[in-house]
């Protein structure tokens, strides 16, 4: 197949698999556009919600691109804020999760396919 297009949301919400529909929508196009060697999300964070979990990768490298709403990233200890149209480069490594603002917030995540290269990071919040 030469080319495949899917609507992100079109694509089955995993976040409603495991029971985190509460705080967020998580969508993985991967399978349904065939994708070999791409990893993506379509993540939406509900309104004054943090992301259920924060993780890290080994070894694939990932970026965000804010399509609407407003929130921070948390990177290991750091918090960012973000806006529509931010894109953010986050390392191997580094510990992530996101937090939406007022009107949630929606991002597309872009990476390389790696099997078995994501860690849960428990009380990434705690303050």
């Amino acid at each position: 197949m030469r080319y495949a297009k899917k609507n992100l949301r079109d694509v089955q919400d995993s976040a409603v698999r495991h029971g985190l529909s509460a705080t967020q929508e998580a969508r993985f196009p991967r399978e349904d556009l065939g994708a070999q060697q791409t990893g993506m999300n379509f993540l939406v964070i509900k309104p004054g919600q943090r992301e259920a979990f924060a993780h890290r990768h080994g070894t694939a490298e990932e970026i965000y691109v804010v399509l609407a709403g407003t929130g921070r990233v948390k990177l290991d200890d750091e918090l960012v804020a973000l806006t529509p149209l931010d894109a953010v480069r986050v390392s191997p490594g580094v510990a992530r999760s996101f937090e939406a603002g007022p009107d949630g917030l929606e991002v597309l995540v872009f990476g390389p396919h790696v099997e078995s290269d994501a860690e849960i990071v428990g009380d990434f919040w705690s303050e």
